[in-house]
C-alpha cells in the first residue's frame, strides 16, 4: 500500500488514473440512468425537480472533469514515455501530485451528495444544481443560497490545478525527453495529439479559473462581476465559460483521435494515410478551437456581425476534422484488416463522430441554432461527440493497450459483445433525442406533458441508456477476468509499430534497458529505407536510476481540499490550516533529496 501511495512511477500513476476515472465514469453513468428513468414516461414522479437539477449538473461535471479527461490522462501517463523512448515523465513527483489533486477534488465534489446535515440543509444532498455550465445569475446567492454552487466552483478550481500540473509536465516530457533520432515528425500520432491537447489545457484552464475566481468573489465577498444589480454582466460569464468550454471539447476529443490514429494502422497493417496531414490538422483544430466559442451564445443576442463571424469559424473548423476522417478511411482502404475489438471501437468512433459532427455543423447557422438551443437536439449532438467520439475512442485504447498496461489480454468474445451492445444502445439512447428536440422538448426539465408527443422517443432513449449500462458491466467483467482468469500477453500481441511494443508486457520499472535510437517513424516495422529496429538487450548494462517514492506530493495535495472545506464553512482558520499543509508539503518536496 505504501508503494502505491508514494509512487512516482508514471505507469503506476497511469493505472491509478484509470481505475479512479473508471469509478467516476460508473458514478456518472448511474446518474444518467436515474435521469433517463425519470424521463421514461410523461409526468414522471421518480425524483423531485431539485434532485433532478443536481443529477444533470453532476452528470455533466463528472463525465467531463472526472471521467473522460482523466481516462485520457491514464493513457498519457502510461503510454507517452514508452512511445517516446523515455524512462519516466520530466517531473515524476509533479505527476503524482496531479493524480492526488484529481482524486481529492473528485471526492470533494461528490461529498456534496451527503454533506447536507453539515450545513443544516434539512436534506442529505447539497450537490451542485445550477448545471455543469454554471450560468449566471443561477449561481448568485439570490438564486442559490446554499452551498451547492460553492462545492462546484471550489471543486473545479481544485481539478484545474491537477490538469495544469499534468499539462506542463507532458509538454516538457514530449519536447525534451524523446529518444535519439525521434524528430517531431517521427512522433506517434497519439503523442502528437497529446502534445496539442496539453497546450490547450494550459491555455484554456486559466480562463475558467478566472471565471471561477470572479464567481467566488461574488458569492463569498459580495462583489458584482456577474450581477446586473451591481453593474455586472451575466453574459460575461458565458463568454468566459465558453472561451474555456469549446477548447475543452477538443481537449476531450483529440486524445481519442490520437488513439484511433494508432489502432487503425496496426489492424489494417499499413502506415497511417497522410500522417503529416493528420498532425497538422490537429494543430489547426486546436488553433481554430479558440475562435468558435460564441456559437454557444447565438440565443443571447450578440448581434449580426458577431453571429456571422462565429458562424463562419464554426463552419471552418469542420474542415480539419473532415480531413482526419478521410485519412482514417484511407488508412483502412486496401489494408489487411483484422477485426479485433479495438478496431471495431475505432471504426465505431469514426461513424458516430461523423453523425455528431454533422449535427454540430447545423449549430453554425444562427437561425437554425435558435430553434435548437436548449432542446434535446443539443443533448443528442454533444453525446454523439463525447460518447460516440471520446468514449468509443477511449474503449479502443483500452482494448489496444490493456495488454501493455497489465500484461493480460482482454477477452475478444466479451469485447465484441461489449462493442455491439454499446453501439446499439448509444444510438437508441441518443438518436431519438434529435427528433424530440426538434419537436420542442427542452433540455434540463424533470418532467414533460404527454401532449408534447415525445413519450415514445423518451421510452426508446431510456431503453438505449440501460443497454449501454449493461454493456459497461460486460466491459467491467472483462477487466476483472484479466485478474481472476489471466491470459498473459506477449510483448507485442498486435504486431504494433511503435516503441511501447518493443519492451515486455507489462514494462519493467525502468521501461527500456537502453534508450533506443529511432531511425524512422515506424521503428518496429520493416521499411524500404530502414530495417526494423534492432532488439533491445534483455538486461540493462548498468544500474538504472529511477525516481523513488515520495509522500510530499500527496501531502501537498491534501492541503487544497482542506482550504476548500474552510471556504465552504466560512471558517478562516481551516483555510489557513489547509494553506499550512500545502506549504509544508511544498517545502518538504523542494528539499527532498533527489537520490532516493
Amino acid at each position: 500500500m505504501k508503494s502505491w501511495l508514494t509512487t512516482t512511477d508514471h505507469k503506476r500513476i497511469g493505472l491509478l488514473y484509470f481505475w479512479t476515472a473508471f469509478a467516476f465514469f460508473l458514478i456518472g453513468g448511474l446518474e444518467a440512468l436515474i435521469i433517463r428513468a425519470q424521463l421514461v414516461r410523461p409526468e414522471g414522479i421518480g425524483v423531485s425537480a431539485e434532485t433532478f437539477n443536481q443529477l444533470f449538473t453532476m452528470h455533466g461535471t463528472t463525465m467531463v472533469f472526472l471521467a473522460l479527461m482523466p481516462l485520457s490522462a491514464a493513457f498519457f501517463n502510461f503510454i507517452i514515455p514508452l512511445q517516446i523512448g523515455a524512462r519516466d515523465v520530466a517531473f515524476p513527483r509533479l505527476n503524482a501530485f496531479s493524480y492526488w489533486v484529481f482524486l481529492l477534488g473528485g471526492l470533494f465534489l461528490n461529498a456534496s451528495f451527503v454533506a447536507g446535515p453539515l450545513f443544516g440543509a434539512g436534506q442529505l444532498s447539497v450537490a451542485p444544481d445550477a448545471g455543469w455550465f454554471g450560468y449566471a445569475n443561477l449561481t448568485s446567492r439570490q438564486f442559490s443560497p446554499g452551498p451547492n454552487v460553492d462545492f462546484w466552483l471550489l471543486g473545479l478550481q481544485i481539478l484545474g490545478i491537477a490538469s495544469l500540473a499534468a499539462g506542463f509536465n507532458f509538454v516538457v516530457t514530449i519536447l525534451n525527453m524523446r529518444a535519439p533520432g525521434m524528430r517531431m515528425l517521427r512522433l506517434p500520432p497519439f503523442t502528437w495529439m497529446t502534445l496539442i491537447t496539453q497546450f490547450l489545457v494550459i491555455t484554456a484552464f486559466p480562463v475558467i479559473t478566472v471565471a471561477l475566481v470572479l464567481l467566488m468573489f461574488d458569492r463569498f465577498f459580495g462583489t458584482h462581476f456577474f450581477l446586473p444589480s451591481g453593474g455586472g454582466d451575466p453574459i460575461l460569464w458565458q463568454h468566459l465559460f465558453w472561451m474555456f468550454g469549446h477548447p475543452e471539447v477538443y481537449i476531450l476529443i483529440l486524445p481519442a483521435m490520437g488513439i484511433v490514429s494508432e489502432v487503425l494502422p496496426t489492424f489494417s497493417r499499413k502506415p497511417l494515410f497522410g500522417y503529416t496531414v493528420v498532425v497538422y490538422s490537429g494543430v489547426v483544430i486546436a488553433f481554430l478551437g479558440w475562435s468558435v466559442w460564441a456559437h454557444h451564445m447565438f440565443a443571447s443576442g450578440l448581434g449580426p456581425i458577431a453571429d456571422s463571424v462565429f458562424a463562419g469559424t464554426t463552419m471552418l473548423i469542420a474542415i480539419p476534422t473532415g480531413v482526419k476522417i478521410f485519412n482514417w478511411i484511407g488508412t483502412l482502404w486496401g489494408g489487411q484488416i483484422r477485426f479485433t475489438t479495438a478496431l471495431l471501437f475505432a471504426v465505431g468512433f469514426i461513424a458516430m463522430f461523423i453523425i455528431g459532427g454533422l449535427s454540430g455543423v447545423t449549430h453554425a447557422s444562427a437561425p437554425t441554432d435558435l430553434q435548437q438551443t436548449d432542446t434535446y437536439y443539443v443533448v443528442a449532438h454533444i453525446h454523439y461527440v463525447l460518447f460516440g467520439g471520446t468514449i468509443l475512442g477511449l474503449f479502443a485504447g483500452m482494448y489496444y493497450w490493456w495488454p501493455k498496461m497489465t500484461g493480460r489480454l482482454l477477452s475478444e468474445r466479451l469485447g465484441k459483445v461489449h462493442f455491439w451492445l454499446t453501439l446499439i444502445g448509444m444510438n437508441l439512447a441518443f438518436f431519438p433525442m434529435h427528433l424530440s428536440g426538434l419537436l420542442g422538448m427542452p433540455r434540463r426539465i424533470y418532467t414533460y406533458s404527454p401532449d408534447l408527443g415525445v413519450a415514445g422517443f423518451n421510452l426508446v432513449s431510456t431503453i438505449g441508456a440501460f443497454l449501454v449500462g449493461i454493456a459497461t458491466l460486460v466491459f467491467f467483467w472483462n477487466l476483472l477476468r484479466t485478474r481472476w482468469q489471466p491470459v498473459n500477453a506477449p510483448a507485442n500481441p498486435w504486431n504494433g509499430a511503435t516503441l511501447e511494443w518493443a519492451i515486455p508486457s507489462p514494462p519493467p520499472v525502468y521501461n527500456f534497458t537502453v534508450i533506443p535510437t529511432v531511425a524512422n517513424r515506424l521503428p518496429l516495422w520493416q521499411t524500404e529505407r530502414h530495417g526494423p529496429m534492432a532488439p533491445l538487450p534483455e538486461r540493462p548494462p548498468a544500474p538504472i536510476h529511477v525516481p523513488g517514492g515520495s509522500w510530499w506530493p500527496m501531502i501537498t495535495a491534501v492541503g487544497l481540499p482542506i482550504m476548500a472545506i474552510g471556504a465552504l464553512s466560512h471558517f478562516l482558520p481551516v483555510v489557513l490550516a489547509g494553506a499550512v499543509v500545502a506549504i509544508v508539503g511544498i517545502y518538504g518536496w523542494a528539499f527532498e533529496p533527489f537520490e532516493m
